[in-house]
């Protein structure tokens, strides 16, 4: 089986609603910012290992970590280091689509490949890591 990991530091970004100006509609740039930083991640892990887009099935596991929101208690910040809390927003399916959209082309076909997804979302240190395995 071959896995890719992809580690992306900073707050992870859910993919947002489409936005419509001028008669066509359009990503916001907050989502397009970030799905092309998570592109660049993919290609480059990719590059490293030497791998082409693959065309098998594949399975992801996605774990995003937000920050401890500073404006809460001690007490509550210590909870949620424990998992006694969980991010809210984004929705974790938002997070999912803005992965799954990112590595199309990268590192599978086409998005529709992922027959296993799994997904996470803790406090702790702000970062993305999506790990992708497919038999070759």
């Amino acid at each position: 089986m071959t896995q890719l990991h992809v580690v992306l530091p900073g707050q992870p970004v859910g993919k947002g609603r489409p936005r419509f100006g001028g008669g066509r509609a359009y990503t916001p740039k907050k989502t397009k910012d970030y799905e092309q930083l998570l592109a660049a991640a993919a290609r480059f892990e990719m590059d490293q290992a030497g791998f082409e887009a693959t065309e098998m099935p594949c399975k992801m596991l996605i774990l995003a970590q937000f920050a401890i929101p500073k404006s809460w208690a001690k007490w509550r910040q210590q909870a949620a280091q424990l998992g006694e809390y969980t991010p809210g927003r984004p929705d974790i399916d938002n997070v999912a689509k803005a992965v799954l959209d990112a590595f199309n082309g990268i590192v599978y076909v086409d998005d529709a490949q992922v027959f296993d997804l799994q997904v996470k979302k803790t406090y702790g240190q702000p970062l993305l890591v999506a790990t992708v395995s497919w038999d070759e």
